[in-house]
């Protein structure tokens, strides 16, 4: 693949990321909301090492899910501070669902794949005054 192709990928990623972000805010905002409302939203697992209290495990969602929301929409502005604290709030967000695995594999596994490739079209993108319009 030459230059121009990566850069093309890579800007068309960027806006696949920030979507992304808003996406993954909005339902991790869900989640959480629906964990500080009911204590039986999330899955009863036994035995596991990070024991922590379904409205907790709410209150988390929710906050980083609204905090990534809207660094996602700051994102569309190629901002390098939206992309620092988008790289930043994905890897929280991967960390995160990491633990949650146990409680809802397919869906935490989903979210970590979409975080990676937010976390790679944030980093390799070009900054918009780099990007060649023809």
């Amino acid at each position: 693949m030459d230059g121009e192709s990566k850069a093309a990928w890579a800007a068309s990623g960027m806006v696949f990321a920030a979507a992304s972000m808003i996406m993954i805010g909005v339902w991790q905002a869900i989640e959480g909301i629906f964990g500080i409302a009911t204590d039986e939203f999330y899955a009863e697992v036994q035995d596991y090492v990070v024991n922590i209290d379904t409205t907790a495990w709410g209150w988390v969602h929710l906050i980083l899910g609204v905090i990534t929301a809207l660094v996602g929409f700051a994102l569309f502005s190629g901002a390098t501070w939206a992309r620092v604290l988008g790289i930043t709030l994905a890897c929280l967000v991967l960390i995160n669902n990491f633990l949650y695995l146990p409680f809802y594999p397919f869906w935490s596994l989903l979210i970590i794949a979409l975080a990676v490739f937010s976390i790679w079209a944030m980093a390799v993108a070009p900054r918009p005054t780099e990007v060649e319009y023809r």
